[in-house]
């Protein structure tokens, strides 16, 4: 870069130095203690089923123009409002926007009375009847689902488990099946290497903070990166509430059901997914039975959940109408940010609607 030696030049470059730097150190203060920090999780909603913690959330929306609505079912670790940020960062926001009757499974924060809750508790129990809801409050008589990491994982055991229920098609979303390539989180769990029973605590369910430490030990640079990036740009108010919102994401976990848990950690030990031999709750369970249309959303620059742990979704299941949609993009950026609206949600989208009814006025109910 060339250097100036035109004083004005000078003097309107210090004087800028001097004003973000002012700006660094006023928003630097705000990161730090939370101060305005945005509220997120806004996207006008109604509760409309809950059983024990979990509650089924509807988005109000007076524009429905899809006939089936579209059911979202969260991973067990996240809060629910990592797809409901703020406006511009959401993609329950951006779903309904599309003319979706959109809702979304909150399975709330576990605690010693859910320490019990093993898989088949969310595929057998809360999951048909979240289902059930949708159509009792909608007046639909299908839905599409849309799996979002674990929460894909989830809805994989519930088409293998449930495969008459009336469910139209199945979005995965950064969903591992392939435990082998999971890195770190695979390796961590060899046989001898470590045991479930040494990360619960007292509440039977492991905690949040054990959960955040195992995402940091995926990438130990990240922080430091993080913090780099955000002093350059702590001086733009709206790059610095992105940055609060994405550090919230990133460090705010719920407790993992311990029975739940300890299962996941089983399945990753044996390789059942990979070799169709799942078992729930005593009964074998086949990928093959699932025969909803999938799409199989795959992040390429995922850490988390990389690529090759994904990509078998759609060599495991038995649908006729099974696809994979390769999205440049690490694990949040595929929900969010500009590969998201750019590539992501277009293509996603078109897909639902194409496997969707066509909306029936006369059923319409609005929130």
């Amino acid at each position: 870069m060339a250097v100036t030696t035109d004083p004005g030049e000078l003097v309107t470059r210090v004087r800028r130095d001097v004003g973000r730097n002012l700006l660094r150190a006023r928003n630097g203060v705000k990161y730090v203690t939370g101060i305005d920090r945005p509220k997120v999780g806004t996207t006008p909603k109604d509760v409309v089923w809950r059983r024990d913690k979990a509650e089924l959330w509807r988005y109000r929306s007076d524009a429905v123009t899809v006939g089936t609505p579209v059911l979202v079912v969260m991973s067990l670790i996240s809060r629910s409002y990592v797809l409901d940020l703020y406006p511009g960062m959401s993609f329950v926001a951006a779903l309904r926007d599309e003319g979706f009757d959109a809702y979304l499974l909150d399975w709330g924060i576990p605690d010693e009375l859910d320490a019990g809750n093993g898989l088949s508790t969310y595929v057998d129990e809360l999951l048909p009847d979240a289902i059930d809801a949708v159509l009792e409050s909608s007046g639909a008589d299908e839905v599409s689902l849309i799996g979002y990491c674990y929460g894909g994982l989830l809805s994989l055991l519930l088409g293998a488990a449930h495969p008459d229920l009336p469910v139209t098609s199945l979005v995965t979303m950064a969903t591992p099946v392939d435990f082998t390539e999971m890195g770190m989180f695979g390796r961590m769990f060899d046989q001898g290497r470590l045991d479930p029973e040494d990360l619960v605590d007292e509440t039977g369910n492991v905690p949040p903070e054990v959960i955040r430490n195992a995402f940091r030990v995926l990438k130990p640079t990240a922080d430091l990166t993080q913090y780099a990036v955000l002093w350059e740009k702590l001086w733009d108010d709206r790059q610095m509430e992105g940055f609060q919102v994405m550090g919230q994401w990133t460090r705010d976990h719920i407790p993992f059901p311990g029975k739940a848990f300890r299962e996941t950690v089983e399945l990753m030990r044996d390789g059942s997914f990979m070799e169709d031999r799942v078992r729930l709750d005593g009964r074998l369970l086949s990928m093959t039975d699932v025969r909803w249309p999938v799409l199989n959303v795959v992040a390429s620059n995922d850490h988390i959940v990389p690529q090759a742990a994904a990509l078998p979704v759609c060599d495991l299941v038995g649908s006729a109408r099974a696809e994979t949609l390769e999205i440049p993009a690490g694990h949040v950026g595929l929900v969010m940010g500009k590969a998201a609206s750019k590539t992501t949600l277009p293509r996603l989208f078109g897909w639902l609607r194409e496997h969707s009814a066509p909306h029936d006025r006369t059923n319409e109910e609005t929130a």
